[in-house]
Order: C-alpha cells, then sequence, then structure tokens
C-alpha cells in the first residue's frame, strides 16, 4: 500500500473543471483510464463532485482532489490555483470545460444570469489559463483544452451570450497558442457541435436519430478525439464530426426570413 501510495502521488495531475457530470466527467475518466493522470475535479455540485472522485479512485487507481466552487465569482480562478499550490499539485493538464447554456432572448433574461455566464466563459477561463501556464512555462510542458463550441461561428438568436462568449474562448485559445508554443506548452480550443448528454430538449426517438445520423456525437468519442488532438498534435483547433464543417456554413448562410421564421415558432 505504501508503495503503490508513492507511485500514485509521482503521477502528474489533470485539473478538469465541470467534473461532475456531463463532457466535463467524460474528461475526467478518460485522462484517468487512458492517459492515468490524477485528477483535480472542480465543480458546484457537492455531491456528484465526491461521487464522481470516488468512482474514478476506484475503477481506475488514482488520485483525486476536490474542489467544490461556484467558477463564476470573482476570484474562483485564484481560489483554485491557490488550493493546488497549497496541496503541493503540479497540474499538468488544465481542461476547462465548465459552462452553461441560456436559451432566451437577451431582453428577458436576468442580468444575473448574463453576468454568470460571461464570468464562467470568458473571466474565470483566462485566469486559470494565465495562472497555471505560468507554472507550465517554468517546468517546460503542459496541455491546455478550452471547451468552445461551433456556434462560436454562429449568430444565433436565443443564444447570442453562449454564441459570443464560445467565439471568445476560440479566439483566445487560438491567440494563446502562439504565444505557448514556443514554451512547450500546447493550447487547443475545442469546438463540438450537438453532445449526446441528455441536457439537449430532443425527445428519445430524435436523439436515437441524430446519433445514427452521426449528427449528435456521444461525449466518450468526442472527448476521445479532444485528447488525441491535444497529447498528439500541434493543432489549435479541434472541431470533431464531420458533419459539422457542413452544417456550420449552411446555418451561416442562411436567409433572414428563415431566422425570423423560426424565431416565430421557437415564439422568441
Amino acid at each position: 500500500m505504501i508503495v503503490l501510495s508513492y507511485l500514485c502521488s509521482m503521477k502528474q495531475f489533470a485539473l478538469v473543471t465541470g467534473a461532475s457530470s456531463g463532457i466535463g466527467l467524460q474528461f475526467a475518466r478518460t485522462l484517468a483510464r487512458a492517459y492515468h493522470y490524477n485528477i483535480v475535479l472542480v465543480s458546484n455540485q457537492e455531491h456528484e463532485l465526491s461521487v464522481a472522485a470516488k468512482a474514478i479512485e476506484e475503477d481506475y487507481g488514482v488520485q483525486t482532489r476536490t474542489i467544490c466552487l461556484n467558477l463564476a465569482e470573482s476570484n474562483a480562478a485564484n481560489q483554485v490555483y491557490d488550493f493546488c499550490q497549497k496541496e503541493g499539485i503540479e497540474v499538468e493538464v488544465l481542461i476547462n470545460d465548465a459552462g452553461m447554456l441560456i436559451f432566451n432572448p437577451l431582453l428577458r433574461t436576468p442580468e444575473a444570469k448574463i453576468e454568470t455566464m460571461l464570468m464562467l466563459h470568458m473571466v474565470t477561463l483566462t485566469k486559470l489559463c494565465q495562472l497555471f501556464a505560468q507554472d507550465m512555462v517554468k517546468r517546460q510542458k503542459g496541455y491546455i483544452l478550452n471547451m468552445s463550441s461551433m456556434t462560436a461561428w454562429m449568430t444565433m438568436p436565443g443564444i447570442q451570450c453562449y454564441n459570443a462568449t464560445k467565439g471568445y474562448v476560440l479566439s483566445f485559445s487560438r491567440a494563446f497558442w502562439y504565444e505557448m508554443h514556443r514554451e512547450h506548452v500546447h493550447v487547443l480550443a475545442v469546438t463540438p457541435g450537438s453532445t449526446d448528454t441528455g441536457l439537449l430538449p430532443f425527445t428519445p426517438g430524435f436523439a436515437k436519430l441524430l446519433r445514427i445520423a452521426g449528427i449528435t456525437m456521444p461525449p466518450e468519442k468526442l472527448v476521445s478525439r479532444a485528447l488525441k488532438v491535444l497529447f498528439m498534435t500541434h493543432r489549435k483547433r479541434c472541431m470533431p464530426g464531420a458533419w459539422n464543417y457542413i452544417i456550420v456554413p449552411i446555418i451561416n448562410h442562411l436567409p433572414d426570413w428563415v431566422v425570423f421564421a423560426a424565431m416565430k415558432k421557437l415564439k422568441m
């Protein structure tokens, strides 16, 4: 047991935000299973966080640490970094996955929700990159993966703030890639389309049809592809799913009357 504990302590850590469920949890599990990283799981869902951490330790024999925190707070990034410093945790992989989706016209969206999204998707993500990249540069090794979205290229009513913040993540990550490239730190923006996490409002039958057609991707497949690109290439961006390369330009070239008709149907 002492030897096993020592060997585990020698492994590097990967830190995953939004790690208590969905894509974030899949990142945490895959990093532990396939890449043998110890995992720092960050989320504001305390019970789910504890359950996920325990399962990862039992299933894959790695160490886990949990940070239950609202990442939309102004000093959240500093709290995460300070925790790792106090615990002596060297973060070799940073996965910024925590996010939220608001589907509502801007004028009918509470200010607090808008501020939460802006903080979560842009401010905290940027600060986490800055804080942990400093240590990665000192070690001349590190990996940073920021979750954007294929909607970063779209102007879609109803998710106007989501589009804009994911556009920021994409632009920021690509620019940061250049700054970190010579420092041997790989920065990657992932721009997925529809992912089968059960959170989208699809009927079971329609969700199955999307999976069969390859339009909706299982989170396991998305995460596997994203991590292969992160660890095995020097690419700036990854958009898993061939359909997404077709869907994005089609949506961007829809006539205005089609968009207005969709808004009317959605009662926007």
